[in-house]
């Protein structure tokens, strides 16, 4: 049955997102603690489970354009669940599929929140890197060798690293 399969997909959805919300923790707690070793295993393995959502996301398509022509509709509209929903007209299986909506969307949400706070991070991390490197790039080097001090210094270089134009 049709709606059977949409609901297994979206539930299949909702738990490979809530695996991305395991992974996300885990990216936080990396970037806090400065472990890039462990931020490249966890970005790779959120990469492998962003591939398995979208051939979720492909499923859940179908799935509902398998549902729309059982009710006889013909067209390939996007609907939403809650669209989706008012084709169905057995209360379990419609309280089925509001249930598998709600959940998914506090999943998604609690999954925005996180991926915002983890971008925070990284901002973060980005500006004391660039502020860490403008501080040594304009720190003045004291002269180490002697000049006579009628000689003007022809050469000031104006950071910790030689630079060519």
């Amino acid at each position: 049955m049709p709606l059977e399969r949409l609901i297994d997909v979206l539930e299949q959805l909702r738990e490979a997102h809530e695996q991305l919300i395991a992974l996300g923790t885990q990216k936080k707690e990396a970037l806090i603690s400065n472990k890039v070793d462990q931020l490249i295993l966890v970005m790779n393995q959120e990469s492998k489970l962003s591939k398995l959502i979208d051939q979720l996301e492909e499923q859940r398509i179908s799935s509902a354009y398998e549902f729309l022509q059982e009710r006889g509709i013909k067209s390939k509209l996007n609907l939403t669940i809650t669209e989706l929903s008012r084709l169905v007209f057995d209360p379990q299986d419609k309280q089925r599929l509001l249930s598998i909506q709600t959940r998914l969307s506090e999943t998604l949400n609690k999954l925005k929140q996180l991926n915002e706070l983890n971008r925070q991070l990284i901002e973060q991390a980005l500006s004391y890197i660039d502020f860490s490197v403008e501080t040594m790039s304009y720190y003045e080097e004291s002269e180490t060798t002697y000049h006579r001090p009628d000689e003007k210094n022809s050469t000031i270089r104006s950071g910790l690293f030689d630079t060519r134009a």
